[in-house]
């Protein structure tokens, strides 16, 4: 088969196109999955580099996040899918045109759409779920700010956000704001302006539940906005390099409530609430509030490409590669 291998933990120009690889077998808790088609996230450049917590060593069939056709079940997965059904998930080695993926992690691809439009459900819209519900219990009539909302789960979260009440206030690069303004989001603003902390607390006075997914360049803003003691930071990613907390800041200068997130993790580590995300999401699905994707797709051989790309800033919503292009 065709995938995308990478070679080193020197970035994506080193992720290089391989034919004729050895089809991979199911586990016996897993679904071998012919890919329509693979998401491209964040997490894929963090790998790329060697700096995504617990990633395989180089050389590696690349890639997270697929949908597509289930072609075989191991011995083991309880109420399989028939073959034949498509499925969107994560698993490793996604970047290629068959891939295996946990059977309990998986989600049926919506009645009427697309593998392509499937991207992003396990992943971008159940970590948003995750960070506004589960750990960040977000209530009408709160603020909540999140940054990076021109990405695929800043896009979910304003979308998410804004159906539970709240008010969102978002940061993107000013070239994005169009975007972010047209899913509904209250304030926009430049997340490059010196003055940012000073300008959001000036328009909230202080917010209820920050979804913080960029990291060093973020960070101090996220704590310096967000109200004393029942305010809630939820760092789900570093796309700009990990930040510094203390406990003695935590003690005397921001007494705010931080929690990590990572939606591989706490599918592991807490099924049943993982559960409970994917069925949250059925229903979202069901009323509208959650809709089909239009990821932009690339052959698969542009994934290097797109990667530097989305390392740079240079993309907004969601991409994907077509392994059979």
């Amino acid at each position: 088969m065709r995938a995308l291998v990478q070679h080193s933990d020197r970035g994506p120009k080193d992720l290089r196109l391989t034919a004729g690889r050895r089809r991979p077998a199911p586990g016996p808790d897993e679904y071998l999955v012919r890919v329509g088609a693979a998401g491209i996230n964040f997490a894929d450049v963090m790998q790329s580099r060697g700096t995504y917590g617990g990633g395989p060593q180089a050389p590696y069939p690349a890639g997270f996040e697929a949908a597509g056709e289930i072609v075989a079940a191991g011995e083991d997965v309880a109420d399989a899918l028939p073959a034949g059904s498509h499925v969107v998930g994560a698993g490793s080695g996604a970047f290629a045109q068959y891939m295996t993926m946990p059977a309990a992690q998986a989600l049926p691809v919506p009645s009427g759409w697309t593998d392509a439009e499937a991207l992003g459900l396990v992943l971008n819209w159940a970590t948003a779920l995750a960070a506004l519900t589960s750990l960040g219990e977000v209530e009408a009539g709160e603020t909540v700010l999140v940054h990076a909302a021109a990405g695929g789960v800043g896009q979910a979260a304003v979308r998410l956000a804004r159906h539970y009440g709240a008010r969102v206030i978002a940061t993107a690069s000013r070239a994005k704001h169009d975007t972010v303004t047209a899913l509904g989001a209250d304030e926009v603003l430049d997340r490059a302006r010196p003055d940012l902390a000073a300008e959001i607390t000036r328009l909230t006075g202080g917010v209820d539940l920050v979804l913080e997914s960029v990291g060093r360049a973020t960070f101090p803003v996220s704590l310096a906005v967000t109200k004393p003691f029942l305010g809630r930071v939820i760092v789900f990613g570093a796309a700009s390099g990990d930040a510094g907390l203390t406990t003695h800041e935590l003690i005397f200068r921001h007494q705010v409530q931080v929690k990590g997130l990572h939606i591989g993790a706490l599918a592991a580590a807490a099924p049943s609430l993982y559960d409970g995300l994917l069925a949250e999401l059925r229903v979202l699905i069901a009323d509208g509030v959650c809709p089909p994707g239009s990821p932009h797709i690339h052959p698969l051989a542009d994934g290097p490409r797109v990667l530097l790309d989305l390392e740079a800033g240079a993309t907004r919503g969601k991409h994907a590669l077509d392994p059979w292009r």
